[in-house]
C-alpha cells in the first residue's frame, strides 16, 4: 500500500480539540456541558449501504473492522486521547508512521488478540 500523503490531515481532530479547550474551560466554569472529540482510525473491510424495507430504510456500516474501530474509540476517554490509531492503520501509513506514538497493547471485546494502539504525535 502506498504512503498516505494526506495522513497529516488526521491531526485535524486533535488541533480542533486544542482550539476548543478555552471554550471548554469557560463552559465548565459556568457549569455548562463541555465538548469532547474522540476519533478512532482503522483499516479493514466493511459493508455499507441502505438496509431494511421500503417502510424503514437505514444507512448502516457493518463488519469486523467497524466493530474494532468502535472498540478503539471507546478507549479514547480512558486513555485521555483525542485520536487513537489501530496497528493496521499505522502499518498502512507507510512513511507517515513516524507521526505516531505507541500507547501500548490493549485487549478489546470481540477482538481475538490484544492490539497495539497509537496516537498522533502533535509535535
Amino acid at each position: 500500500m502506498e504512503s498516505w500523503r494526506s495522513f497529516p490531515t488526521t491531526t485535524r481532530p486533535w488541533r480542533a480539540s486544542v482550539r476548543w479547550m478555552p471554550l471548554n474551560r469557560r463552559r465548565a466554569a459556568a457549569g455548562l456541558p463541555v465538548t469532547d472529540t474522540h476519533v478512532a482510525l482503522h483499516v479493514g473491510e466493511l459493508l455499507y449501504g441502505n438496509l431494511g424495507s421500503a417502510r424503514r430504510l437505514d444507512f448502516t456500516v457493518l463488519g469486523p473492522a467497524v466493530n474494532e474501530a468502535a472498540r478503539i474509540e471507546t478507549l479514547c476517554a480512558s486513555l485521555e486521547q483525542t485520536i487513537i490509531v489501530s496497528s493496521a492503520f499505522a502499518e498502512a501509513a507507510g512513511d507517515a508512521r513516524n507521526l505516531l506514538v505507541s500507547l501500548g497493547r490493549y485487549a478489546m471485546k470481540g477482538v481475538a488478540r490484544p492490539q497495539e494502539l497509537f496516537t498522533v504525535d502533535p509535535g
